[in-house]
């Protein structure tokens, strides 16, 4: 599996699948679970038809985190090529959580605070070349 990252606008637009939102609240960093697992992973999701990348980063941080004031950055795009064939595209992008509301009723069960990355990732060999590049921006 390789990661690459890429200039805003280098991917052409529809290519963009995910929007992935590392985020901090408190000077802490948000992790979310799943319903279905119990790892640790970056908010983020899918891009809905006919949705701008940039919505979904904000739809996204919402359902995930109950995020209710924040401020939020495309930080640059990445790529994740399997096998030497198949790769998808995606937004990275920064939020600094003002105030978090009640967690929406979806598909994450809970959020946690952490000082650094968390051991127990759903992505591992993603994750922590996301949350690195953020870091590395800020």
């Amino acid at each position: 599996m390789e990661i690459g990252f890429h200039n805003i606008g280098e991917v052409a637009n529809e290519d963009l699948k995910f929007a992935v939102i590392v985020s901090k609240f408190q000077d802490q960093w948000i992790f979310v679970r799943h319903k279905d697992r119990d790892t640790w992973e970056i908010p983020g999701g899918h891009r809905e038809l006919g949705e701008n990348i940039n919505e979904t980063a904000k739809r996204e941080l919402f359902e995930e985190t109950g995020a209710k004031e924040f401020s939020i950055e495309s930080i640059c795009e990445y790529s994740v090529t399997r096998d030497n064939v198949n790769t998808t595209y995606g937004r990275l992008y920064f939020s600094h959580i003002k105030e978090l509301d009640k967690l929406p009723n979806f598909e994450i069960k809970e959020i946690k605070l952490f000082d650094e990355l968390p051991e127990s990732l759903t992505y591992p060999e993603i994750q922590p070349y996301l949350f690195e590049k953020v870091k590395s921006k800020l």
